[in-house]
């Protein structure tokens, strides 16, 4: 899976620098130069982001728009531009603003904020499937062996080898495939069947392992 934009401009200077450094951040990018072929567009396809260029005639409608909900195909992200400084800019709603002539270091510092919000919210619902062994601690000694079957930000489904009567408190340990990479977890039991699968939902990690478990994912996601 990719991410997607679209830019709303006829400024070459603006579009050339944000092709540039889009790319670079693997995203895809569409560009129109009227609003009305942009609002065409958007009614037939989803994007991630929506960069608009205040200074162009007809944007304000098309920003109003989105907005109120005449254009029917919500952006996620929506991103504005414009010489008119950054107070007016803020003031039109958008998630992040720049303002022209923009500067290289800008743009990159705004995409890049934006590219990261944007992946938050994909991947706060994405599950990736996988079978790998996990090691589940309940209290001090009661150890049990279970088969990772999917795994999101928030937790893991799991395949018990053994029913388990216990909901609550649960250490978990795993080794994402083809590494060693050890992911531990504090965490409790959401829900179980009688058939030995269970949801587990993470409550606290070290930094550096929420930060690789999102890493993970992240790979994962965009090798789809």
């Amino acid at each position: 899976m990719t991410l997607s934009s679209m830019v709303v401009s006829r400024d070459l200077q603006e579009v050339s620098v944000l092709e540039c450094i889009l790319g670079g951040l693997h995203i895809g990018v569409d560009v129109e130069s009227e609003p009305e072929r942009a609002r065409v567009k958007l009614a037939k396809s989803k994007i991630d982001a929506l960069i608009i260029d205040f200074d162009l005639a007809g944007a304000a409608g098309f920003l109003s728009g989105l907005q109120d909900g005449t254009i029917r195909n919500a952006v996620p992200l929506i991103i504005v531009s414009g010489s008119s400084g950054r107070k007016s800019l803020e003031s039109k709603g958008a998630s992040f603003v720049f303002e022209k002539p923009i500067s290289v270091e800008q743009a990159v510092h705004t995409l890049s904020a934006a590219r990261n919000l944007i992946l938050d919210e994909r991947l706060r619902y994405h599950r990736e499937t996988l079978d790998v062994p996990v090691s589940l601690t309940y209290g001090s000694k009661n150890r049990q062996r279970a088969h990772l079957m999917n795994l999101s930000q928030g937790g893991i489904g799991v395949r018990l080898q053994r029913p388990h009567d216990t909901l609550g408190p649960v250490k978990v340990n795993f080794v994402f495939p083809g590494t060693k990479l050890s992911m531990k977890f504090l965490a409790e039991v959401a829900w179980k069947d009688k058939w030995g699968n269970a949801g587990i939902r993470f409550l606290e990690a070290t930094p550096r392992t929420k930060r690789e478990l999102r890493l993970w994912l992240e790979r994962q996601y965009f090798t789809h």
